[in-house]
């Protein structure tokens, strides 16, 4: 049996929280090993293993894979979630990049200023009902997945994004109704389903722990 991936990170979501997803919905088990000092950050460094200083960090198949859009294209094409033909995984990688900058505005909020935290809200909801909703909401028409008809990493970062999207605002789907319904059939996968439920690897909302510890390790 192959050993499980390790992934070195803070316990809290940030830039391995799409990592997480992937693997989850792949129903790859995976072991975490959190960074909560500064010493345990510069020995990665020391040891040579982070390739540009950075976490995330994931082991596996004999590798240490770093650069979060590498470690996912890797885990979507190990875990055949990458589409079926090129022209696929272009899709794939166009929706992908579309969720990663709606992900990104959420993944920075809580080291804002409280001063301009309402107004990232704002920036949030803007940019998803006016920009990448929209584009997703067309695409859904008359099919249950975002490529191909199969399911696939766009579909597991969109479901992150959406979830992400509606802990700032609860209504963010009340105009998309193909979103909606698209949202209620992802809940079903079995692995999206056993990811949801409490007690998963998955994360909470970052707090004031998690944002203490990322500026104490990294120096911010």
């Amino acid at each position: 049996m192959a050993e499980k991936p390790v992934l070195h990170y803070f316990n809290g979501r940030g830039r391995m929280e799409s990592i997480r997803w992937l693997l989850a919905a792949a129903g790859v088990e995976f072991v975490e090993k959190y960074i909560e000092t500064r010493e345990q950050y510069e020995q990665l460094l020391k040891d040579g293993i982070l390739m540009f200083g950075q976490v995330p960090l994931v082991e596996m198949d004999g590798m240490k894979l770093t650069q979060t859009k590498a470690i996912l294209s890797y885990l979507a094409g190990k875990y055949n979630l990458y589409g079926n033909d090129q022209k696929e995984r272009l899709f794939i990688d166009m929706y992908v990049d579309g969720t990663s900058d709606l992900l990104s505005l959420g993944l920075m909020y809580i080291f804002l200023e409280d001063s301009v935290k309402e107004k990232q809200k704002e920036k949030i909801k803007e940019s998803a009902t006016n920009r990448y909703f929209p584009v997703f909401e067309k695409v859904l028409k008359g099919q249950h997945f975002l490529v191909g008809n199969k399911f696939s990493w766009a579909d597991v970062q969109l479901m992150e994004a959406i979830l992400m999207t509606e802990e700032f605002h609860g209504d963010i789907l009340s105009c998309f109704p193909n979103l909606q319904d698209y949202k209620e059939r992802i809940k079903q996968i079995p692995t999206i389903a056993k990811f949801l439920q409490p007690g998963s690897p998955r994360k909470p909302f970052p707090d004031e722990k998690y944002l203490k510890t990322v500026k104490t390790v990294l120096k911010l």
